[in-house]
């Protein structure tokens, strides 16, 4: 596996429907190597703080095998950075990757936390509302990690993995949380066993006291 292209993005206006917003998805590739650090990238900017960044979910990586997807079904090629991730790596499929798989980057090792769950700055950034449900849909959701060991990547830098805890859910599985029913309670109690992000690790808790 290869680490493809390096995105960082500033803060940006876009409309949401009637709202004018500032978001920082809108991430480009940049050359030559980069410092990542707890919280992130260098030069990288997140504003909604409520849903994004944070030490768990300090670096966002999607798949080639995801763009491959929907270059697919919009009929059209898409530029690093198009969903917002830091980090585009080529050799799997993002719903397959267990929480708590470990990435060496370059010089950075990351930790799988949790899936990214679409919202209306993702349609507005595809230009296409609607794309919320087709994202759910298709179950792409990429990767959201934790730097356990900070240091600088850039393209073209190897990507090996370190294996998940024996049994740890998949990145599809806790998508599935948002767009499914939920399963057994004990299977729910079995994911806060693992290294799941604060946030994800809130809804799981939230679910358990709803059954």
């Amino acid at each position: 596996m290869r680490l493809l292209s390096v995105n960082v993005g500033q803060p940006s206006a876009m409309q949401i429907g009637n709202n004018a917003v500032v978001t920082g998805i809108c991430k480009r590739p940049v050359p030559g190597r980069v410092r990542v650090t707890e919280e992130g990238l260098d030069g990288d900017r997140v504003m909604n703080r409520k849903h994004h960044g944070g030490p768990d979910q300090a670096v966002y990586l999607y798949t080639r095998e995801d763009y491959d997807h929907w270059e697919g079904a919009l009929g059209r090629s898409l530029e690093p950075g198009t969903f917002g991730e830091n980090l585009l790596i080529g050799g799997l499929e993002s719903a397959d990757v267990p929480i708590g798989e470990r990435f060496r980057v370059g010089g950075v090792l990351l930790e799988v936390t949790a899936c990214r769950i679409p919202c209306a700055t993702l349609g507005a950034r595809m230009g296409d509302l609607g794309f919320v449900k087709r994202f759910a849909a298709a179950r792409r959701p990429g990767l959201y990690t934790r730097v356990l060991e900070g240091g600088e990547v850039g393209p073209g830098d190897p990507v090996t993995r370190e294996p998940a805890p024996a049994g740890a859910p998949t990145v599809g599985e806790v998508f599935d949380l948002w767009f499914s029913d939920p399963p057994p309670r004990g299977t729910l109690e079995g994911y806060l066993t693992y290294p799941l992000g604060i946030r994800l690790r809130r809804a799981v808790e939230e679910l358990l006291g709803g059954l």
